[in-house]
């Protein structure tokens, strides 16, 4: 089932408490979004499937056209929650790298709730986050706190990430005591995931700066500043080796984002199928058709993506938790 943001509140205290991170994975296709929610159904795990503004705007969903890509998105995404096969799976729908001017009004038409084009139904995200890389700390804080102020007057709920420059290096704790203060000074009660720079990277690239003791530092810190149990957020964990990913969870990590390296196990799967199905595409050959279909190429990916998105929930201690 797809979470509202007090739903994904609440599971996201549930992993702090027990211990578990969800994996966040960024989906580009249909055929992801089917992958994903059938490895966490296949582990009874939560997951959370997020979007960039790549995604929304990219073929598969807006074409171009932002709105039109979350309202797509969010569509196939409860359609498939809500069907029979993962409805007893929480799944949650997280706004990732959302930036430039677009920012601000995509995200608060998503938190007013989006048309879906069925009857008077509107969809919203779970939970929401921007991508503050080119914003300075005043400019990162107000666009949260306005967030906070749209849903406060349209009356709903929102669940917000907060991030501090993620990919430059260790995020010091005044910088962090900062931001997260001049959110929750404010508008209290509305952050539930704080996402620090601990030393990974965005990328495909090497991980040997990340910091186990900087993820417990700042959890520690934002669930002092806030009076309640707020989770870290890690972000650029494609290329870290088990052993960092199980102590970042242990330190109080409860999302970590998956993308570079879920992107590049398709795409290499998808080459791999090019490469030894390239004979049966040439016209003529029996199995031209079948081979050709959208279900070709994609039953041959997912035989080789799903075993490593259930390797990555495992990992993170996220099996068995949907029930709970």
């Amino acid at each position: 089932m797809l979470l509202d943001p007090l739903q994904a509140r609440a599971v996201l205290q549930r992993a702090l408490e027990n211990r578990f991170a969800i994996l966040a994975v960024n989906a580009d296709s249909p055929a992801a979004l089917t992958d994903i929610l059938e490895a966490a159904r296949q582990c009874q795990a939560p997951i959370m499937i997020e979007t960039s503004l790549w995604q929304l705007t990219g073929h598969s969903f807006g074409a171009g056209d932002p709105y039109l890509g979350m309202a797509r998105y969010l569509v196939q995404l409860a359609v498939l929650a809500a069907s029979e096969r993962f409805r007893d799976i929480p799944v949650l729908f997280h706004t990732d790298h959302i930036k430039g001017p677009t920012t601000l009004p995509l995200l608060k038409a998503a938190l007013r709730g989006l048309a879906t084009g069925v009857g008077d139904q509107v969809l919203s995200p779970s939970t929401l986050s921007l991508d503050s890389s080119s914003l300075t700390e005043e400019q990162n804080i107000a666009a949260i706190l306005e967030l906070c102020a749209e849903a406060e007057t349209v009356r709903r709920p929102v669940t917000l990430e907060m991030e501090a420059g993620v990919d430059d290096g260790i995020t010091s704790l005044e910088v962090a005591k900062r931001l997260i203060e001049g959110v929750e000074s404010l508008k209290p009660g509305y952050l539930a995931l704080w996402a620090p720079g601990v030393g990974t990277q965005h990328g495909l690239g090497e991980q040997n700066a990340f910091s186990a003791d900087a993820v417990k530092q700042h959890q520690e810190l934002a669930s002092s500043l806030t009076g309640r149990h707020v989770g870290i957020a890690l972000h650029g964990s494609s290329g870290l080796s088990e052993a960092s990913l199980r102590a970042a969870v242990a330190a109080g990590v409860t999302k970590v984002n998956w993308s570079s390296e879920s992107l590049f196990l398709r795409s290499r799967a998808a080459q791999e199928f090019y490469a030894t199905c390239g004979p049966q595409l040439e016209k003529g050959h029996k199995d031209w058709k079948a081979t050709a279909m959208d279900h070709g190429v994609q039953s041959f990916v997912c035989a080789r993506y799903l075993p490593q998105v259930i390797e990555r929930i495992q990992i993170l201690g996220g099996s068995g938790h949907a029930s709970s």
